[in-house]
């Protein structure tokens, strides 16, 4: 299928590694030109790369600049950019209320800069596209890492405030939520949960996430970072020219809607 996305300027935030990474390769490998923004670069010199912290309205603006100057525009934001607690959030007093803010500084307001800085732009050319990725947590309230779910509601709500502002101006918003993806955040799960245990309730990874994929996924299995891409790349063609403002999971039937 010609996605036809041969020659756009894509930027992906987070694009160094997981799900960012897999996307970045796939709009490389469709003919696009690929910036990626994040705080590592990647372990291949194959993007335009730019060192940013999401969390600085600063280097967001920068960032916008610099890639602007270099490709002439920007055609697709993919921001994958994203944090966990790092600690095991069931019962949610586990936590502590110091455990919340850099969560969502992060996942709420560096999405919310990145928008500020790259929306505008799509606004002004009458066209393009914008997909976060979410999670099944945000819809569900995971009881694991509450500032996490918490903050990945709110990347969902966002999103379609964007998709209605942005909708006559050619722009379109949605949002993708991953499901079980054995990404260092998810081992981090298993990880907090992990260092709580007893020794003789110690689990492998391997086995504690075994049986969640078997218990909560009717397909069974994992989603990879390369599922997710795939539904990102076509949200992003023009073969999703009527979809906005929407949220997809692809999270092997773990969430259903009607």
């Amino acid at each position: 299928m010609d996605l036809n996305l041969k020659d756009s300027v894509v930027v992906i935030t987070g694009g160094a590694s997981g799900i960012g990474r897999a996307t970045a390769d796939q709009f490389h490998a469709e003919g696009a030109r690929v910036s990626v923004w994040d705080l590592q670069s990647p372990e291949e010199e194959s993007f335009d790369f730019q060192q940013v912290d999401i969390t600085s309205a600063d280097d967001v603006a920068r960032a916008t600049e610099i890639t602007l100057s270099r490709f002439g525009r920007i055609d697709h934001l993919v921001h994958a950019a994203a944090i966990g607690s790092g600690k095991f959030g069931f019962p949610f007093d586990n936590l502590s209320p110091d455990d919340w803010p850099r969560v969502l500084e992060v996942n709420i307001m560096g999405m919310t800069r990145v928008a500020h800085a790259v929306g505008p732009v799509l606004r002004t050319q009458q066209a393009g596209t914008m997909v976060f990725i979410s999670s099944v947590a945000g819809q569900i309230g995971s009881q694991t890492d509450p500032p996490y779910s918490a903050a990945k509601a709110a990347n969902i709500n966002f999103a379609q405030c964007l998709a209605k502002d942005l909708a006559p101006h050619g722009v379109r918003v949605n949002t993708v939520c991953p499901g079980m993806i054995q990404t260092p955040l998810n081992k981090s799960v298993w990880q907090a949960w992990n260092d709580r245990q007893s020794d003789d309730r110690k689990r492998s990874y391997e086995d504690w996430a075994g049986e969640k994929i078997r218990t909560v996924i009717p397909l069974g299995r994992w989603q990879t970072p390369e599922d997710i891409a795939h539904t990102i790349l076509f949200l992003s063609s023009d073969k999703a020219a009527q979809i906005t403002g929407q949220t997809i999971n692809v999270d092997g039937g773990f969430v259903m809607h009607w």
